[in-house]
């Protein structure tokens, strides 16, 4: 299904947020420019947390605001989104800690391309489907 316009900056970036997540993943390949030892790669995901990701997660909640009570469905797995991005947070931070560096950022890898599956493929289109124009003309001027 092809984005509304309102809703396609936070689909492109979930493309960085997928290569960080196969990057993190155990016996991932080398991925050409990206960083190969498992050191760089937490600090190269922490950064991209802090550059990036934090703020598409308080985008799509302040969207999720916009879009509350259109649809019991979207209300239901925007509870769910919420929740995934508080673990993810946690998960994110946790890199610093890590005394199985390898396994969390495995695990973070793997829960991170979920969450971003379950956007785009359930979230989204909902969104569409069901939000009015004038809440998607919301989503579109909190995220352009």
């Amino acid at each position: 299904m092809k984005r509304h316009e309102a809703i396609a900056p936070l689909s492109r970036d979930h493309h960085g947020s997928l290569i960080l997540a196969q990057l993190l993943k155990k016996n991932a390949p080398a991925y050409a420019g990206l960083p190969d030892t498992v050191a760089d790669k937490a600090t190269y995901a922490q950064e991209f947390f802090q550059n990036s990701i934090q703020k598409h997660f308080e985008q799509e909640e302040a969207m999720l605001d916009l879009a509350r009570d259109c649809d019991a469905e979207i209300n239901a797995i925007a509870r769910e989104i919420k929740t995934e991005h508080r673990e993810l947070t946690a998960l994110f931070q946790s890199l610093e800690t890590a005394t199985d560096l390898t396994g969390t950022m495995d695990t973070l890898g793997v829960a991170l391309e979920k969450h971003i599956r379950k956007e785009e493929r359930i979230l989204f289109p909902l969104l569409q489907l069901h939000c009015s124009d004038e809440q998607l003309q919301g989503i579109y001027k909190l995220l352009h």
